[in-house]
């Protein structure tokens, strides 16, 4: 499929799916409320297909600000006023809910602030601790694929129109992850940028918290809110660099797809040039797996989940046998590790292109642990190229890049230093200023409510 131009007027899904879906910024404000209505009507059916949600409902917001009207929903892992997250875990499970929390996550509180709308929490995998998504929302595209993780939902819910946004989190790929999966874009922010008070902790060195929405140019209008301490410019970077290797490393319609992504990267004026950087990225799996396992053993490790989450059991037990003296030594040299690497890996590039994953969002049966089909390497190689990003305190976007053989999304990841959050998001709403992808919808949604769909279909 060739990249074509592409406006907030264009016409209908050029994949003969009928109209595609519109994203908020390209709405005019008369038009947004009656968008927003249609999002709170059409989550319940949304919820019925999906399984996308935990909890609908609106919330009261200030009617004002930049964000007025905005329907978003949140991953079930932010504490609201009165209600204390799921987290994913089972009702019953020992530490599951605590006393109801008087305030509300930093990040709700700054989105509701502004005048967004939020309409419910988003199901998630367990303590956000798994990557495919298995058993908690099913993928519109097709029910027999995975929709990621662990920000499954969150994912759905923007894919299937429920929402314009969703607020997610990322300790190794878990908004990228399920962007992929779902065919929408997500930002993985500068790690510290966007405050993590009120949100459930799994690794405190590795969180982050971000959003997933239709479009870059809705992230570019909330993202400023969220990180409000953060310089966001409008000029994408001059060059970027294309992992040759990484892309070389990848399923062939994995490759294919993200090619045409590039070139459509590169035919928006900016300098491409190709890099070696797949040493790097694997170099360091080793230490980001050690600093997860022990600091979320330590922040979770005493939950009687046996009986109940077996899985997420053995998972936690990985990390209590690593010592402090282990984990220390492992951030002291991935820290001094850092600069050399950062220079190694973008040279005078602005940004690098990769795929967000080598493989093809896999099917549930192979990601499925109780499923006869499991193979535990696709889990492993799911997060196989976001969580280098995590291990360093990079920004990523990852951003819709086509389709591969079997109809299914597949993203490009654009990663940047720390601080260039800004410039990556320009970067992809760019490149969507030229494609279509994102503006996709599933064929399961044929029946979406008119106001959400694309203007001039």
């Amino acid at each position: 499929m060739s990249w074509t131009s592409q406006n907030p007027d264009v016409p209908d899904d050029p994949c003969g799916a009928g109209p595609g879906l519109t994203d908020w910024s390209g709405l005019p404000t008369p038009a947004r409320a009656e968008a927003a209505a249609a999002c709170i009507a059409w989550a319940p059916e949304v919820q019925a297909r999906f399984g996308c949600f935990v909890e609908i409902g609106t919330a009261e917001t200030d009617a004002a600000g930049p964000l007025a009207g905005l329907p978003y929903a949140a991953k079930d892992m932010f504490d609201s006023v009165g209600r204390s997250p799921g987290c994913g875990l089972p009702a019953a499970a020992d530490g599951a809910s605590g006393p109801a929390p008087e305030r509300a996550a930093a990040v709700l509180e700054r989105l509701d602030g502004a005048g967004a709308r939020r309409i419910g929490f988003t199901t998630m995998t367990a303590l956000a601790y798994e990557p495919s998504g298995v058993g908690k929302a099913l993928n519109p595209w097709n029910r027999d694929v995975v929709p990621g993780g662990s920000s499954s939902g969150s994912a759905v819910a923007v894919a299937a129109g429920a929402v314009f946004a969703a607020l997610g989190s990322d300790t190794a790929g878990s908004l990228r992850i399920p962007a992929q999966a779902c065919g929408i874009t997500a930002w993985k922010p500068t790690y510290g940028a966007v405050p993590v008070a009120g949100a459930m902790t799994l690794a405190p060195s590795l969180d982050t918290i971000g959003l997933l929405a239709r479009s870059a140019r809705d992230i570019q209008l909330m993202a400023p809110v969220l990180a409000a301490d953060m310089a966001f410019p409008s000029e994408p970077p001059a060059r970027v660099a294309l992992l040759s290797d990484a892309l070389a490393a990848s399923e062939a319609p994995i490759q294919a797809t993200c090619r045409e992504a590039v070139e459509a990267i590169a035919a928006c004026g900016v300098f491409l040039e190709q890099r070696s950087g797949l040493p790097a990225i694997d170099a360091l799996s080793d230490p980001l797996f050690l600093i997860l396992q022990a600091e979320a053993a330590a922040q979770h490790g005493g939950l009687a989940l046996a009986a109940r989450e077996p899985t997420l059991a053995r998972r936690l037990a990985k990390g209590l046998d690593i010592t402090a003296d282990r984990l220390a030594a492992a951030k002291a040299a991935l820290s001094s590790a850092t600069a050399p690497i950062l220079d190694s890996l973008f040279g005078d590039a602005g940004a690098l292109l990769l795929p967000v994953m080598p493989i093809r969002t896999p099917p549930v049966a192979v990601a499925d642990p109780a499923s006869p089909d499991f193979r535990a390497a696709a889990l492993y190689q799911l997060s196989a190229y976001t969580r280098f990003v995590n291990a360093l305190g990079l920004p990523a976007v990852a951003v819709p890049a086509g389709f591969d053989d079997r109809g299914m999304p597949v993203a490009l990841q654009i990663v940047g230093r720390p601080g260039t959050d800004g410039t990556l998001l320009a970067l992809a709403a760019a490149l969507q200023t030229q494609t279509v992808w994102h503006r996709r919808r599933p064929s399961d949604i044929a029946d979406f409510p008119s106001p959400l769909a694309q203007r001039g279909s």
